[in-house]
């Protein structure tokens, strides 16, 4: 059954793939889509036979490499962080399968679309199965190829092309980095096997071997270089650049890439080594400092954007920040929490826009949108329980809210527990960014449903609800984003939450210095390993049972920042665009210069423009025509060779076909002949 999960998409993938012209386009939809909700159906069980009932499972499908010492064994790995994320990626698929095929059905490639589709679900379903570092890379690798794949779909448009080569290419820097930290893995350890490497990680701890010439910290090292990876995978700062132009593949490629699975992969990667990081403090700083200031960047850029998607996609590159400094401070727990909520109200905010823009006949600009309310009541309530879930609405000290209440209300409280210096920064910068975030979220939903009708006649006459099989899933998900949070508190990141993760995570006692003990024998996740209370933590501090105990006790302003947050980002929103909608566009067109450096999105595709772009192209354009034109061809083809040609051209003119130039010929070859034999015997005429 367990495996099924696993291979069932990727028979779809190779039936509609390879099969798709035989069972035609219809067939391709429904096989496809069928084979997603089964493996859903399956994951679910699995959920609740290993996160509720404490199993850990293991399958070995094969041998796979085995090279001298190194030997890496095709095995499923099936523990709580695993089943979670199971249900977050079969879960999202399927929905966004279904919802494809009402949203695709006038394109005549809908066999190779949902191809890829399953493609992509199979290898994320690789990376999170994972035994060890190389099937995880496995996995890694194939979402990426299937991400390229799937934002070129439309590969006639010369925009899909160039983005789908940006995100191959800017993820390939943060591969490089992984694949060095696999390599330091094995060097270190003498294993990529995840029980074998986590087991030993606190002899290793303190220890520092030889990299790149410099004596370094071993597991700092490895993990930073495992950072690096997770930071091109869910797009951190730095290597971010490729996420809003992934936009341009079709909605559901949106929201199934860029919502809940593949840029999650980092958040994954990070929890999954925890038992590494928890031993490398300043890699964790680093996690917490980058996490962040993406989070806040992010949130500045999606306040002027006029793409609906593009907004969308900037709110995912900052809620991705919210969860790794989450995993920055050791509260993987919460992290993993605001993945799995996050997934629903992300692929519903996107899925919604795309219900918007086929009502508008692909038409994305905000600007010409408004009055859509009275159009599209249906699909504006989704968007409604997206926004409500993505700002956090909630009561606090209730316990009453959306999902996102719940799993970032955590988080900040969470970065002011930790009472360190890099924590009150991310504290400081995710109570920012959620101004911002309820700032963008609703100033989307006012621009699109409210206000008078900024398109033209013939638009606004075609605008409908999409069909049922698009609003199916909506429905689905909208259930997920308001209930999600409060069904699953307190599993994930509760009083029952060591009994739920049952191992998989493990964390530190919070700043107390011992550590949760690895692999098997680890300490159950957000307790101590130890059996002797810490004393009394001071303010701000956190307390003996982890960090997330901690996040209970503090102020209650600290409870009701992101409450008041959510209140003043929708205040602003409302009073510029219901209040006085006709002064946004005075200002836009005024160009002061923190709209523009906000609306460029601080300059960082200009700034990569000019300092590897361009450098590139033009050693490209010098090897090309100095080293490839004018050293290879012009001494090859157009230098030795052509002479060659032109000799033998000036020879063959020497065959006039006429007797007498013949006999000519012969005649003075004769004298020639004749006179250097005179010459050479010392004869005179």
């Amino acid at each position: 059954m367990l495996s099924a999960i696993v291979f069932l998409p990727a028979l779809g993938a190779l039936i509609a793939g390879l099969g798709g012209r035989y069972i035609g386009a219809r067939g391709a939809e429904v096989l496809t889509t069928g084979f997603m909700f089964m493996a859903l159906g399956l994951s679910i069980v699995a959920f609740s036979r290993i996160a509720l009932g404490g199993e850990v499972v293991t399958v070995e499908v094969l041998p796979w490499i085995q090279s001298g010492s190194f030997q890496a064994n095709w095995t499923l790995r099936f523990d709580t962080l695993t089943a979670v994320m199971l249900v977050v990626v079969n879960g999202v698929s399927a929905l966004v399968h279904m919802y494809s095929i009402g949203y695709m059905h006038e394109d005549p490639a809908r066999p190779r679309f949902f191809a890829y589709l399953s493609l992509f679900t199979f290898a994320m379903l690789m990376l999170v199965t994972a035994d060890n570092f190389l099937q995880l890379f496995f996995g890694w690798e194939g979402v990426g190829l299937a991400s390229y794949l799937l934002i070129g779909f439309w590969y006639e448009k010369p925009s899909a092309n160039a983005a789908a080569i940006k995100a191959f290419v800017v993820n390939r820097v943060g591969d490089f980095g992984f694949a060095l930290g696999i390599m330091g893995v094995y060097f270190a350890f003498g294993s990529i096997s995840f029980d074998t490497v986590f087991a030993a990680a606190p002899e290793a701890a303190g220890q520092s071997f030889d990299f790149l010439g410099y004596r370094v910290d071993i597991l700092t090292t490895i993990c930073l270089l495992l950072f690096m990876g997770a930071c091109g995978k869910s797009a951190q700062l730095g290597l971010h650049t490729w996420l809003p132009d992934a936009m341009e593949g079709p909605t559901p490629v949106s929201a199934l890439i860029h919502a809940a699975t593949m840029v999650t992969a980092g958040v994954f990667l990070v929890c999954r080594c925890s038992p590494l990081f928890e031993f490398a403090p300043s890699a964790l700083m680093v996690v917490t400092i980058v996490g962040a200031s993406t989070a806040f960047f992010a949130a500045t850029v999606g306040l002027f954007q006029n793409d609906i998607k593009r907004v969308i996609a900037y709110s995912t590159c900052s809620q991705l920040g919210y969860m790794f400094f989450a995993a920055g401070l050791s509260a993987y727990e919460a992290a993993m929490f605001h993945l799995f909520t996050h997934a629903f109200f992300k692929a519903l905010l996107f899925l919604g826009a795309g219900s918007v823009i086929h009502a508008m006949h692909h038409e994305q600009d905000l600007r010409k949108m408004g009055g859509l309310f009275r159009l599209i009541p249906l699909t504006w309530a989704m968007m409604l329980a997206g926004t409500f879930a993505l700002t956090g609405l909630g009561i606090p000290f209730l316990g009453i809210g959306t999902a996102g209440f719940y799993s970032k209300d955590v988080i900040i409280e969470a970065a002011y527990a930790s009472g360190s210096e890099h924590g009150m920064y991310a504290f400081i910068a995710g109570v920012a960014a959620a101004v911002m975030t309820s700032f963008y979220s609703w100033r989307l939903m006012f621009m699109a449903f409210h206000g008078p009708h900024r398109a033209d006649e013939e638009t606004i006459s075609h605008v409908h609800e999409p069909p049922s099989v698009m609003t199916v899933p909506l429905m689905a998900l909208a259930v997920g984003a308001i209930f999600a949070g409060g069904l699953f508190v307190n599993l994930f990141v509760g009083d029952e939450r060591a009994e739920f993760w049952n191992g998989s995570i493990y964390v530190a006692s919070a700043h107390t210095g011992e550590h949760a003990a690895p692999a098997e024998h680890a300490a159950p996740a957000g307790h101590a390993a130890t059996e002797a209370a810490p004393e009394a933590p001071e303010k701000g501090a956190a307390h003996g049972g982890g960090i997330l105990e901690a996040a209970h006790h503090v102020p209650d302003w600290v409870k009701l920042s992101p409450f008041a947050a959510m209140l003043l980002g929708l205040a602003i929103a409302w009073y510029f665009y219901i209040r006085h909608p006709a002064w946004p566009p005075q200002l836009a067109a005024r160009k002061g210069p923190l709209y523009t450096f906000l609306y460029n999105k601080w300059y960082f595709d200009e700034l990569y423009d000019l300092i590897f772009v361009r450098p590139a192209k033009w050693l490209g354009r010098l090897l090309w025509k100095g080293g490839d034109g004018a050293i290879i061809d012009g001494l090859g083809p157009d230098g030795v060779a052509a002479r060659v040609i032109d000799v033998t051209r000036r020879v063959v003119q020497l065959q006039s076909g006429f007797i007498y130039h013949y006999a000519f010929a012969m005649l003075i070859g004769i004298a020639a002949i004749v006179t250097y034999f005179m010459a050479t015997s010392g004869v005179t005429p």
